[in-house]
């Protein structure tokens, strides 16, 4: 006999503890957090997926002028493809999106900018992400502060893998 594939959910405070309003207020903030992971997961598989391409086609080219053509034709198409959607996102989306980015590719979206665009321009977005309650240099805590949301990517890579088809 088969039976269907089974989800098992993080650990979550245990609810007789708390009160019934708080109950209501994490479930909430935890709907949110879902939306938001929901939404911006997908474009950090992308990124994740592009740095990696790119990371590759840069480590075959040995000329500083192809690399530079190659970055600049690469992030005008990038630009024109994602510009208008990653604008609309909301402060939390993006500090979400930060730190998915560095559950993807291992490595913080400052030590990424760094690697491509140089040390100078990477400090440049730092503090423009600063200004804007986010910090490039975030990683990713999966069995710490990010537990909820690695939970929310589990649950959503579970999704894809067994009810996409």
């Amino acid at each position: 006999m088969y039976l269907d594939p089974v989800f098992v959910y993080a650990k979550r405070p245990a609810w007789a503890v708390l009160a019934n309003k708080r109950k209501k207020e994490y479930n909430r903030d935890y709907e949110i957090l879902k939306y938001n992971v929901r939404k911006v997961y997908p474009y950090a598989v992308k990124a994740a997926w592009v740095y990696h391409d790119v990371d590759s086609v840069l480590n075959g080219l040995y000329s500083k002028d192809a690399k530079k053509a190659y970055k600049d034709a690469r992030e005008q198409q990038l630009n024109n493809e994602f510009k208008d959607e990653l604008t609309n996102l909301t402060i939390t989306q993006g500090q979400i999106l930060v730190k998915l980015i560095a559950r993807q590719t291992g490595k913080s979206v400052y030590e990424i900018l760094k690697t491509l665009k140089g040390g100078f321009k990477a400090t440049i977005w730092q503090g423009v992400a600063l200004f804007w309650s986010n910090n490039l240099k975030n990683g990713y805590d999966p069995n710490g502060a990010d537990a909820d949301i690695e939970s929310i990517v589990k649950e959503i890579e579970f999704q894809q893998k067994y009810f996409s088809k």
